[in-house]
């Protein structure tokens, strides 16, 4: 090889019905640059995010060596690209990097006699491992080169197979402490071509977790201890992106483990909040908080104005459960100790939750569920446990353990058509059920987060949530009526629950192998195209009960808080009016939100209390100390501006598979009405 190595690296994301992994390609851009430093002009490497755009790469001029991420979003599209790169060149090397590889050595095995068509995986941090198979490929090219003389020994880094097809290891301990020794390829110029107007920028400022969570493929023992970047060089990466970054991108993503959680984290902070000063940039910064240390990460997002919510990765409530899945150095308690603190300062928080982990029973979930509501958090996602490749939960021993019942379904969005006329579908395992859960209570446990998930999002239903609480009515209780009472409400609200069960027993297969089979037929691809199936359940009849029954759903609500404090045997004449009061500004709020005619429908209501200025007040008074001296009129409308806001992003999406895609995007004060008092009256 007198000429450079040619290399493609591509970190791949679907982009069919919009992108679901839509940020810069990092990880092969820090292989890019070390590859670059240690190598300099005998490798010439090119990355690549886009399907397309490595699919007409391969078929122009197929390279030297493709080199593609292995995650869980986008496996099968890696040894698609695989198989094309050795029709257009049979001497091509091959090699798959990442998480998405199994732990122990007889599932390793078995991976790599199933991926024939991979040549090396390198699994962890892929720095040296990858750049020791270039020095052996450069080596070897010196005595003639023969692709065969690569597989006589092993290399150190990688998995891969011996002259006699065996597999063949060698993996020392090969994370790199000091990790400034990579260059950044955002200051050498690597990442310029991704500054698209599409991408989100990613920035790293550390590698590894110090928790062993058995679900996390960052939880394995080869990843444990954190390694730092400089500060000064994020410092720089930062600038670097705010001189680069397009108008129409607003986001930026910090790929950390437990952002927050380390006391220089407070200093990026501070890098941050200036370049948002600079550049205007970023309007939300994402990011994964830390597990423990929520004071010093209450500081960081204080910083940060409002950019960055703050995670909650509680995952279950249940001490035993916490054990069961090796997290039980994570305090949850402290978690909640805090949420006085961090509703003071008027931090929205997140929080997840993983149905079915090790242990779980029915009552369990109930049990998490019910805390987190009356700890108040903002937000709760409840999440089906995936059986990661490269976590201790997807091993033969913990599932044999266990006695997990698993199913398979496809990742929204992720999937595509090649040139050759193949349809490539992305797919999970999940638990669905156990020794401890059943099935059915599986199913009734995901309903139940639904109606949690549209109930509790904040906003519109804030006024009704805390008119509860003062009453003493247990939230979960509202919720937990709104399912179980599901033949009570409008036929508009029934069929969207209808729907949601249907669609989490209908997303499930016996096999990935199946799923594939099912959607090459094209009129059965078509239904994943409109977004008829394998959509988010939850995102996508969300989405529909904002955008089609939402006045009915508040209504529903509303029965349901009223039957709830009929049972308590309090309700009286002047408590049903506060209710039919916080159930018409539930309604004015989160009126016609989606629709292309929101702005010609402003509804209005006469009001007994000032609402807004109780739900203003910190200390706990009742909303019968807000009775207005005369009844006002108050008009519910959108601004201008958050219309447009709404409008430019549904119409990016589409309204089956995307619109509950486009609610993620849009900042949630932005997404509802406002009220607008318009008269007072006698």
């Amino acid at each position: 090889m007198a000429n450079p190595i040619r290399i493609f690296l591509g970190d791949l994301t679907y982009n069919t019905v919009g992108m679901s992994t839509a940020s810069f390609p990092l990880n092969v851009g820090y292989i890019a640059a070390y590859c670059k430093k240690r190598f300099g002009s005998k490798v010439d490497i090119t990355l690549f995010k886009y399907i397309d755009d490595i699919e007409a790469s391969i078929y122009e001029n197929p390279p030297d060596i493709l080199g593609i991420s292995n995650y869980v979003w986008c496996h099968r599209i890696g040894l698609e690209m695989f198989d094309l790169a050795r029709s257009q060149n049979p001497n091509i090397i091959t090699v798959f990097g990442g998480p998405n590889f199994p732990q122990d050595l007889e599932s390793q095995q078995s991976f790599m006699e199933k991926c024939s068509n991979v040549d090396f995986y390198v699994p962890i941090e892929g720095e040296i491992g990858f750049s020791n198979i270039i020095e052996e490929v450069l080596s070897v090219s010196e005595l003639g080169y023969k692709k065969e003389i690569l597989f006589k020994k092993p290399i150190d880094g990688c998995v891969s197979r011996n002259p006699d097809g065996l597999i063949q290891f060698s993996i020392p301990k090969m994370r790199t402490k000091e990790l400034d020794e990579i260059p950044s390829p955002y200051l050498t110029g690597i990442m310029d071509k991704f500054f698209d107007g599409k991408l989100t920028p990613m920035i790293q400022t550390n590698r590894g977790c110090p928790f062993t969570c058995t679900f996390c493929v960052d939880g394995a023992d080869t990843v444990k201890g954190v390694n730092q970047f400089g500060l000064d060089r994020v410092s720089s990466e930062l600038n670097y992106i705010g001189e680069h970054i397009t108008s129409n991108v607003n986001t930026l993503q910090i790929s950390d483990l437990n952002f927050g959680m380390y006391p220089r984290d407070l200093e990026i902070c501070d890098d941050i909040v200036s370049i948002q000063k600079k550049y205007n940039y970023p309007e939300r910064v994402l990011s994964t908080t830390g597990k423990n240390q929520k004071e010093k990460i209450i500081k960081a997002i204080e910083k940060l104005n409002g950019t960055m919510s703050l995670t909650m990765s509680v995952q279950s409530m249940d001490a035993q459960i916490l054990q069961n899945i090796r997290r039980s150095n994570i305090s949850v308690d402290h978690i909640l100790a805090l949420q006085p603190t961090i509703k003071k300062v008027g931090l929205v928080t997140n929080s997840e939750v993983i149905l079915a982990l090790p242990g779980e029973t029915y009552q369990t979930q109930i049990d998490t569920l019910k805390k987190l509501l009356i700890a108040k958090l903002d937000f709760i996602e409840v999440y089906s446990c995936m059986l990661l490749m490269g976590s201790e939960m997807n091993t033969p021993e913990q599932r044999k353990k266990w006695n997990f019942k698993t199913k398979f379904r496809i990742l929204p969005r992720d999937f595509t058509t090649l040139r050759n006329g193949k349809n490539v579908i992305e797919t999970e395992e999940i638990v669905v059920g156990s020794d401890t859960l059943s099935f059915e209570e599986y199913i009734e446990l995901r309903t139940l987060s639904f109606s949690i998930y549209v109930t509790n999002m904040g906003i519109v239903f804030d006024s009704l949530l805390k008119f509860l609480r003062q009453n003493n009515v247990e939230i979960f209780d509202l919720f937990f009526q709104m399912m179980k009472q599901i033949d009570s409400a409008s036929p508009s609200v029934q069929k969207i629950f209808a729907s949601v069960k249907d669609d989490m027993v209908d997303e499930l297969w016996d096999s990935a192998e199946d799923i594939q089979v099912h959607y090459q037929e094209q009129k059965e691809y078509e239904k994943l195209l409109s977004g008829e199936a394998a959509r988010n359940v939850m995102q996508y009849h969300n989405a529909l009960v904002r955008y089609s029954c939402m006045d009915e759903w508040t209504q529903f609500a509303g029965n349901m808080s009223f039957g709830l404090l009929k049972r308590k045997k309090i309700i009286s004449y002047e408590l049903e009016n506060q209710l039919r009061n916080i159930i018409n500004y539930c309604t004015g709020l989160g009126h016609n939100t989606l629709s292309n005619n929101r702005m010609s429908t402003n509804p209005k209501f006469l009001f007994d209390y000032d609402i807004e200025s109780w739900l203003a007040d910190k200390n706990n008074k009742t909303l019968n100390q807000f009775k207005l001296d005369k009844k006002r009129t108050v008009s519910f409308q959108f601004s201008r501006n958050d219309s447009e806001l709404i409008q430019n992003e549904v119409e990016r999406q589409n309204i089956n598979s995307g619109m509950g895609q486009a609610l993620k995007n849009i900042p949630l004060q932005k997404q509802f009405r406002k009220p607008k008092a318009i008269s007072q009256n006698l």
